[in-house]
């Protein structure tokens, strides 16, 4: 079993990678991992995730208690333990603003054509979830209408979201979508 502080490094390694991949800027995103049946950790609020240490990460159980931490909890954490009582085979969260996607979702266009091989493995077509307000009830209800069938979901008008078995499968799959995204886009260019 993986230790905590191991989880809370492998936190930090991604959000740098979502931060140097311009998945996010300044303080935008989010991630969580399920460390057991009713807790996760997650990243905190206001903090950039490409300058976060693992001492900044907080722990909650799934109502949104903090159990330790001197921060706090990420302000989209009601998505997040969302997808957490929705889906018990789901370990990690990845919430971001990958450019391309984040373009789909506010032309309101799902990503729909099978293009790759691999995007299609993995992920199949891409949702939009109904715009919510962040930090309410409004996003976890939108998000909920497609997380039974889709492991990643784009947000109307606010970017996307990606959950998976570990952490690295989330953050793999938020990078698959903008890959979809960009190859999408430039099939219809051209």
């Amino acid at each position: 079993m993986t230790s905590e502080y191991e989880i809370k490094r492998q936190i930090v390694d991604i959000g740098k990678r979502i931060y140097n991949n311009g998945y996010v800027a300044a303080n935008d995103g989010n991630i969580s991992v399920r460390v057991s049946e009713n807790q996760v950790i997650t990243t905190p609020t206001g903090v950039s995730k490409g300058f976060m240490t693992p001492d900044m990460l907080v722990k909650v159980d799934l109502d949104g208690n903090v159990i330790s931490g001197k921060m706090r909890p990420s302000s989209e954490l009601k998505m997040h333990l969302a997808v957490y009582r929705q889906r018990p085979d789901v370990n990690a969260v990845v919430h971001a603003h990958p450019p391309t996607a984040t373009a789909f979702a506010v032309a309101g266009i799902p990503l729909k054509t099978p293009t790759i091989p691999e995007v299609i493995i993995s992920l199949g077509w891409i949702p939009i979830a109904k715009y919510g307000t962040p930090s309410t009830d409004e996003i976890p209800r939108a998000i909920g209408e497609h997380l039974e069938n889709h492991d990643a979901i784009l947000l109307e008008n606010h970017g996307a979201v990606t959950v998976g078995v570990s952490l690295e499968n989330a953050y793999f799959k938020m990078e698959t979508l903008e890959l979809y995204a960009k190859i999408s886009l430039l099939a219809r260019l051209l």
